[in-house]
């Protein structure tokens, strides 16, 4: 069994996937208290379904693309049989984490996995073996709250070689708390090879409480 907080088919906000139409999972339930979060709602579950019933609900919305998110996903058990069934269905899944559990090993799927900067408040809460566990085909993320984040992201890049991983480095501004341009221009002067993105959801949706 799994709790859920909402499935739903929308546009994927963030990622090198942002703009595609992709069918979300949020699972509920989350081990972090992140001071940006958007997702309060997913700490409480709307319901309880066996995963298999998930697949089929989430297969059933149509598409290429499906995502487990949170909340944190990883807190379940069953999760990762979520994520093989629906690799094993033939769409592109995707797992979106807060980096504090451990990562599965052999898998199919891409990783989107969160490296919490220290204004979240959850900075220490990051499992570091999971840098070892990540592969071409996943994605690191730092949501950025001030040019103190910005910097404490930079050291850990060059602090663990991440720059030459073959994975992408994603910064996004804090919503309402970095303005994009001052974190462009960040991403700029800086001479590592990030990639900036912002909330394509909160541009298109900004109002939305909940998944659309």
């Amino acid at each position: 069994m799994l709790h859920v907080s909402e499935v739903f088919r929308s546009i994927q906000g963030e990622s090198t996937f942002a703009g595609l139409p992709c069918v979300f999972i949020r699972l509920a339930g989350c081990n972090l208290n992140c001071r940006y979060c958007d997702t309060r709602h997913a700490r409480q579950p709307d319901r309880t379904v066996p995963w298999r019933g998930l697949v089929d609900e989430a297969l059933a919305l149509g598409g290429g693309i499906v995502e487990v998110t949170g909340g944190e996903p990883l807190l379940q058990p069953r999760t990762p049989q979520l994520l093989d069934a629906l690799a094993e269905s033939g769409r592109t899944v995707l797992l979106e984490t807060n980096g504090s559990l451990g990562l599965p090993g052999k898998r199919r799927y891409h990783v989107i996995m969160d490296m919490k900067c220290p204004a979240s408040g959850e900075a220490a809460a990051f499992y570091e073996p999971n840098i070892g566990r990540l592969t071409g085909r996943d994605e690191l993320k730092f949501v950025v709250s001030s040019r103190d984040d910005f910097d404490w992201a930079c050291q850990q890049i060059e602090r663990h070689g991440l720059a030459g991983r073959g994975f992408p480095l994603l910064f996004a501004p804090a919503y309402g708390a970095c303005k994009p341009a001052e974190l462009a221009e960040w991403v700029l002067a800086s001479g590592l090879p990030l990639r900036m993105q912002v909330q394509l959801h909160k541009v298109i949706w900004p109002h939305a409480k909940r998944g659309v």
